[in-house]
């Protein structure tokens, strides 16, 4: 049975294991790990998470309390240590503020001991605090903990689910999106000099487990991996975008556009070939041209595309500067042709 103990510090040890920050220790070797590499990479991890639950927001609410409300959990192994499984973060901040003499008492922490803990308990542990608890690690740490779980751990996938209390679905699709980035993502960032392997791309790679999506990509005639490297390139701008590709690859001009940039210039193409089918003629003129008002001041087109039209000499370029031309030209001969019949 489980006890409440105010433990020593010094006797506890930070959890390895902790998926939190295993992505941040995978280049370090084991046995070369030490608890300042941990410590480190416990206070980098909260960097993706929102602010009021990262390191130094969490740091500064338990220096105002002066301790902590919730207990940690350690699990007091057969070799006579202790180790964190859930509160490593609160505990490296007793230990921080120990070693810096911070006002208080922080050679001490409320925890709950469970005497040698099985593996199978650790991960109930850490699935129940962290992914359906207040505390929950960044989508990519969760979804390497479910890999680790189901293909090294080899936990039934229902077991799994019973303890994360999501869906079947959706665990299967974080489990895929994991293994896609480590297989495409990782290898080639790594041959780019000015990429990195960034864990906040994960929602584009679950956007990317649709059968509807991966058919469209080899439809066009491209391979799985292509969609790792418009990720990594920058085409692939943001997760919700994704779901356009199957209208992108389809459309010769929209991709042509996505190749060269990304997904929200291709959707341009589209919108644009979308107004090209509607029937604008049953619209009155002075509601188009109201339409079109309200557009140019909402700054589209945007300095950035303005400096483009007078610096980047191509054929799109020319093209739209001929139509604001004509437009202008139009517009000013209606104009002129008023103030004719106004003055008599």
């Amino acid at each position: 049975m489980p006890r409440h103990e105010n433990l020593p510090i010094d006797k506890i040890l930070l959890d390895r294991d902790n998926p939190r920050i295993k992505n941040y220790l995978d280049h370090i070797s084991a046995d070369s790990i030490t608890a300042a590499h941990i410590a480190l990479a416990l206070s980098n991890s909260s960097n993706m998470q929102d602010a009021t639950t990262s390191y130094t927001s969490l740091r500064d609410s338990i220096k105002k309390c002066g301790g902590i409300i919730h207990p940690i959990i350690v699990s007091h192994e057969s070799d006579g240590s202790y180790v964190a499984i859930e509160g490593n973060t609160r505990l490296q901040i007793f230990k921080d503020f120990q070693n810096n003499d911070t006002s208080g008492i922080w050679d001490t922490i409320p925890a709950i001991v469970y005497d040698n803990l099985e593996n199978e308990k650790k991960h109930e542990i850490r699935l129940q605090s962290h992914l359906v608890g207040p505390r929950a690690w960044d989508p990519y740490s969760k979804a390497k903990y479910l890999w680790q779980l189901s293909e090294i751990e080899h936990m039934p996938l229902n077991t799994i689910v019973s303890l994360c209390g999501g869906g079947r679905t959706e665990i299967q699709r974080s489990i895929a999106a994991y293994q896609y980035m480590e297989t495409y993502y990782r290898p080639y960032v790594k041959t780019k000099r000015n990429r990195r392997f960034d864990i906040r791309e994960f929602s584009k790679f679950m956007e990317f487990q649709s059968n509807a999506i991966q058919h469209s990509i080899r439809k066009a005639g491209f391979d799985l991996s292509d969609f790792a490297h418009w990720v990594a390139d920058g085409n692939i701008d943001t997760a919700q975008r994704v779901r356009l590709l199957p209208k992108v690859l389809a459309n010769d001009e929209a991709k042509a556009k996505f190749l060269r940039t990304n997904l929200g210039e291709a959707e341009k193409i589209l919108n644009a070939a979308e107004l090209n089918t509607a029937d604008l003629s049953k619209y009155p003129y002075h509601v188009l041209v109201f339409q079109l008002y309200k557009k140019i001041i909402s700054s589209d087109p945007s300095i950035s595309e303005i400096k483009r039209l007078a610096t980047v000499d191509s054929e799109e370029t020319q093209e739209r500067i001929f139509h604001l031309q004509s437009l202008a030209s139009q517009l000013n001969v209606i104009l002129d042709s008023i103030k004719t019949i106004q003055n008599g």
